[in-house]
């Protein structure tokens, strides 16, 4: 059972600059940083730009090529660099790549710390220690996200775990250059079974990086790979799934929508995918039936099989189909649902895609609006990392007056906990969840 790819990337690791305004925090919310004085330093440095520093000072971690002034030696690719200020001000310390727009990611502020070997250790003994805390012992069907990239500290980095197994994604090439160490670390630490390496659409080019989906230790993953959520089962494909197999990003958005759902509703799960939020609604909440649209039939596919998995198969029934076209036959057939979950692919990778995509979430939204019933329940979602919360819910205002019906967000989600957001960088945050009541 194969499952077809799928251009879904999460914010953090996307390529276009974000505006200053997105990077630099406000004066009136955050201290001013400290006074800090020139050094000397006795690798590469990497001059920022006058009036191009704050973000940094700020422990954004990414330096694009538009804020360099001039870069004083010839750092190799891969090479650990210092940050200066036009003035001479430390900054800090990155890993240097002259063939991606992010020519630095920053992993340490202050002129002591080398990025080492213990340096990476200790990062990912964070990492760990927190998901533990979120999960206890990892057990043979638990699946999360273990290290997420800017958030834990190691940008470039994302590993997912579906039991005894280890996903990694590599997006940056001065990190992959380490790759070597990074998973025999990972294998000292969690002694998994096996782990297996994924890439992501644009990566290569976008990084000058030269890797491919392979087995890089122990053991392949089996196909299907079970694991267990609040309480619903799921068989993935962790090797050519979407993602990595799964959108571990939902998982408490899959039980939020179950509370709200009450027993033998009728619910709409558009982009369904494996079946998540949809099995979710019939599982813990007691749908009556579930309509799950998808594009791909090979997701379809892994849905159906998962629906008889959790013996619900009667009550769970697809259509293969673009969401468009589909919401709009059910609209002109007269179709009505007490719940709609909206759960779309990324709609833009840049920001001059930025109007067109909020007028494609508009188009989905107000076609979901049309098939709900007074006081039911709109899910929708966006992983559009340039489309901001404000952005999103001024959208659905924009249908609200259209449809011309009231719409209450009751809750204002993100990602699972395991997805945490670094508060330097704002990127990390990419999901929205809105939970909406629409009236009549």
């Amino acid at each position: 059972m194969t499952l077809a790819r799928h251009p879904r990337i999460p914010a953090a690791t996307a390529i276009n600059p974000p505006s200053s305004s997105s990077i630099a925090p406000s004066p009136c919310h955050l201290v001013t940083p400290s006074p800090r004085h020139p050094v000397a330093l006795s690798q590469p440095q990497i001059i920022i730009k006058r009036r191009r520093a704050q973000p940094f000072f700020y422990r954004h971690p990414w330096v694009f090529a538009g804020a360099i002034g001039r870069v004083d030696g010839q750092p190799a690719t891969g090479e650990e660099v210092a940050v200066v200020a036009h003035d001479g001000q430390f900054i800090g310390r990155g890993l240097f790549n002259p063939h991606s727009n992010i020519r630095v990611r920053l992993y340490a502020w202050d002129d002591e710390t080398p990025l080492d070997d213990a340096l990476w250790s200790r990062r990912l003994d964070e990492a760990i220690a927190a998901r533990r805390e979120l999960f206890g012992e990892f057990a043979s069907d638990t699946a999360c996200r273990l290290i997420y990239s800017e958030a834990d500290g190691i940008s470039g980095l994302t590993v997912d775990r579906y039991g005894e197994w280890l996903l990694v994604q590599l997006t940056s090439r001065a990190l992959a250059e380490r790759r070597d160490l990074l998973f025999r670390l990972l294998q000292e630490k969690l002694k998994p079974r096996g782990i297996w390496l994924r890439t992501e659409k644009g990566i290569g080019e976008a990084e000058g990086l030269d890797i491919a989906d392979a087995l890089v230790a122990g053991k392949e993953p089996p196909r299907p790979l079970f694991i267990e959520e609040h309480g619903v089962r799921y068989g993935i494909d962790v090797v050519e799934g979407q993602k990595t197999g799964f959108y571990l990003d939902q998982r408490d958005n899959r039980q939020t929508l179950a509370r709200y759902v009450h027993q033998g509703e009728r619910v709409l799960d558009v982009f369904c995918y494996s079946g998540g939020f949809g099995l979710a609604a019939i599982v813990r909440g007691g749908a009556g039936e579930v309509l799950g649209v998808d594009v791909s039939e090979r997701g379809l596919a892994v849905a159906r099989a998962n629906a008889e998995l959790n013996s619900v198969g009667e009550r769970f029934r697809f259509e293969r189909g673009k969401a468009f076209e589909v919401l709009e036959r059910l609209a002109s057939a007269g179709e009505k649902f007490d719940a709609v979950v909206l759960d779309p692919p990324k709609m833009t990778r840049h920001r001059a895609g930025l109007a067109q995509a909020l007028k494609g979430y508009h188009q989905l939204n107000r076609s979901a609006v049309e098939l709900l019933r007074p006081g039911g329940l709109l899910v929708t979602c966006s992983c559009s990392g340039l489309v901001s919360r404000d952005d999103f819910e001024r959208m659905l205002a924009g249908v609200a007056l259209d449809a011309g019906r009231p719409i209450q967000i009751v809750e204002s989600r993100g990602a699972a906990a395991d997805h945490p957001m670094s508060v330097f960088c704002p990127e990390t945050a990419y999901l929205k969840c809105c939970v909406c009541r629409v009236g009549g």
